[in-house]
């Protein structure tokens, strides 16, 4: 990912928040030299200083056979916004977008243990739908144990990141501000939480 010096995001902290954030991301790989991508809901854990990605493939989508011989990549990249030129100050200026994008790399690791696979799918209810646990631990053995055979678990320790902040940096003030109120205005959600994360940025300087 091309990353201008200003667009870099190295706080690792705003990385894993935005990870968090927006998890539904699509797991990337290559097979015969053919990209091959799902989405896929993760968990994105902390352990022993390293971002670790936990995550399920349905077992009929055979994308889980590639991800331990091969780096993977993982892109976390949801609130985007289109920028008008009506916002500059100049009228010789053209249209942009901001937006932010998390590339993550690294290997995958399988899980096969019975009870790891059952604790993923408990975390994962939990992070999604806690209230919703309830309903699952009410359920017979037999079923649960039959939805868990059916997907593929899997972990993967980041061993790169690549993080993109674009949010006109490279612009005025008051052309920020333009911005901010134009995008806050909007009735597109994704364009309100560009504004909001904008607002952040000038607000800590990150």
């Amino acid at each position: 990912m091309y990353i201008p010096e200003f667009n870099r995001l190295t706080d690792r902290d705003e990385i894993v928040d935005f990870m968090k954030q927006f998890s539904f991301a699509n797991i990337i790989s290559a097979r015969n030299n053919l990209p091959v991508a799902t989405p896929l809901p993760f968990l994105i854990n902390i352990k022993d200083e390293q971002i670790i990605l936990t995550s399920h493939f349905a077992k009929a989508n055979d994308h889980w056979k590639d991800i331990e011989n091969n780096q993977v990549l993982i892109i976390f990249s949801e609130p985007h916004a289109y920028i008008s030129p009506a916002n500059y100050t100049k009228e010789l200026n053209v249209p942009t977008w901001n937006y932010i994008s998390i590339h993550a790399y690294g290997k995958g690791k399988l899980i096969t243990e019975s009870e790891k696979v059952a604790e993923i799918l408990e975390c994962t209810i939990d992070n999604y739908e806690s209230a919703y646990r309830q309903q699952w631990d009410n359920f017979p053995e037999e079923y649960k144990s039959k939805m868990s055979k059916g997907i593929v678990a899997f972990e993967i320790v980041v061993t790169e990141v690549k993080a993109k902040k674009k949010l006109s940096q490279n612009r005025s003030e008051e052309e920020k501000q333009r911005i901010i109120k134009s995008l806050s205005e909007s009735e597109d959600s994704n364009e309100r939480q560009i504004a909001t994360f904008m607002k952040k940025e000038q607000f800590t300087g990150k």
